[in-house]
């Protein structure tokens, strides 16, 4: 019986990412050096780069590109990736028309 393997990516990353124009995170469209110019102003954790660059806030909620963004971080830091906390996520994760939530009845 094999068990499933639950725990976040902790180890060396095989992506490499060497063109500053490169985007990161295609929901904002956020490139590799608007990341490192966010961590070069004093950006330390997931949420401190979403609140600079808003990398991680289209809507897949990071999703996408939130493995790479720890990479980056952990690397511009020396931290380990494992040491770099995931971002907070806002719901709903999902858009939803404000139509349906007025017609929603309150019990």
């Amino acid at each position: 019986m094999s068990k499933k393997n639950n725990r976040t990516y902790e180890g060396d990353s095989d992506i490499k990412v060497e063109n500053p124009d490169m985007i990161i995170c295609r929901c904002e469209e956020i490139t590799l050096k608007e990341i490192i110019q966010a961590v070069s102003d004093g950006a330390t954790t997931i949420n401190q780069v979403k609140r600079r660059t808003r990398a991680g806030m289209g809507l897949c909620q990071g999703r996408s590109c939130g493995r790479l963004v720890r990479k980056l971080l952990a690397e511009r830091t020396g931290k380990k990736v494992s040491e770099i906390l995931p971002g907070t996520v806002r719901p709903p994760v999902r858009p939803m028309p404000l139509d349906i939530m007025a017609s929603l009845e309150e019990e």
